[in-house]
């Protein structure tokens, strides 16, 4: 007789695991793949620039966005100066 052997797996490692391997991969960064849309990036394009807001108006993590550093400073400065004129808001209204 042989007996089967059930290994347990706690919910919460299968999770983790699954994470894991469904990773969203390596993300690109737009503009080093594309040299012209660097020009895009100005204050006065505010339909350029709401791709790296949210929903509710804060500006994308470049984690998340895929920018390398030099990118996401300058995109995060043209918002802010967008915001100042009144381009761009500074939060969405969820009225």
């Amino acid at each position: 007789m042989t007996k089967k052997i059930k290994l347990k797996i706690s919910a919460r490692l299968l999770k983790k695991k699954l994470r894991k391997d469904s990773s969203g991969g390596a993300k690109h960064c737009r503009f080093c793949n594309n040299p012209g849309l660097v020009s895009e990036i100005d204050y006065k394009n505010a339909g350029f620039l709401r791709k790296f807001l949210t929903e509710r108006g804060k500006i994308l993590p470049a984690r998340i966005s895929g920018n390398t550093c030099k990118y996401q400073k300058m995109v995060s400065k043209e918002i802010k100066k967008a915001r100042i004129m009144a381009l761009l808001p500074y939060c969405a209204t969820l009225y």
